[in-house]
């Protein structure tokens, strides 16, 4: 049977679907040092963002055949040395797309509504209503830089706001972005005609410094 090594927390519903198939060993205390001595014995490594899976990890893995990441970024893995050694690198890319476009919403109203500064100034013991009256989001334009899963279920929710949406990403075609309703633009106009402001990229080289 196939060992597979878990070394952060999952759901155990999760957790008991890989134990019909493998044997799952959870040890979420593991130092850096420890994981290296040990992946050896493991044909499968699942870890979501705190473990650094390097070159020398990969390299120790004598058996892996499978990094998988609970998960959407895959920045703590060395994907290059992983993929030298034949190691396949898998991802969960639409695992918490709801969550995260759900939270961007809600922080945008909070910053349009002054939330969190109406929400201390009332714990504080006063009562000034019309220092934190903000504005509306209907009618304002949501610019929306990078139109991947969560950018672009983050497109759909703005627009049920009747909020205009334009949008900044080199990689899609103008047929997606018609079909999202967005327009795309270009990064100068985004920044110039924006109300709101919103990023969803992944980590990688190209928008360093963005």
């Amino acid at each position: 049977m196939k060992k597979v090594l878990v070394t952060e927390s999952l759901d155990k519903g999760g957790l008991d679907l890989l134990r019909q198939h493998a044997q799952v060993d959870v040890k979420t205390d593991l130092s850096h040092e420890d994981l290296v001595k040990i992946i050896a014995d493991y044909d499968a490594l699942i870890v979501r963002s705190q473990t650094d899976v390097n070159a020398e990890v990969l390299e120790a893995g004598k058996k892996l055949q499978v990094v998988g990441r609970a998960g959407v970024g895959v920045d703590n893995i060395d994907t290059a040395a992983a993929t030298s050694r034949g190691i396949i690198v898998v991802n969960a890319p639409t695992s918490n797309t709801t969550a995260a476009a759900e939270h961007t919403i809600a922080l945008m109203l909070a910053l349009a509504r002054h939330i969190p500064q109406a929400c201390a100034s009332l714990k504080g013991g006063a009562w000034k209503r019309s220092n934190f009256v903000g504005v509306e989001v209907k009618n304002k334009t949501l610019g929306i830089i990078g139109l991947g899963n969560i950018g672009s279920v983050v497109s759909r929710y703005a627009r049920g706001l009747d909020m205009k949406v334009i949008g900044y990403d080199p990689y899609i075609s103008q047929e997606k972005a018609r079909a999202l309703n967005v327009e795309l633009v270009d990064m100068e106009r985004l920044l110039k005609e924006s109300d709101f402001i919103t990023i969803h990229i992944p980590q990688m080289k190209s928008p360093e410094g963005l």
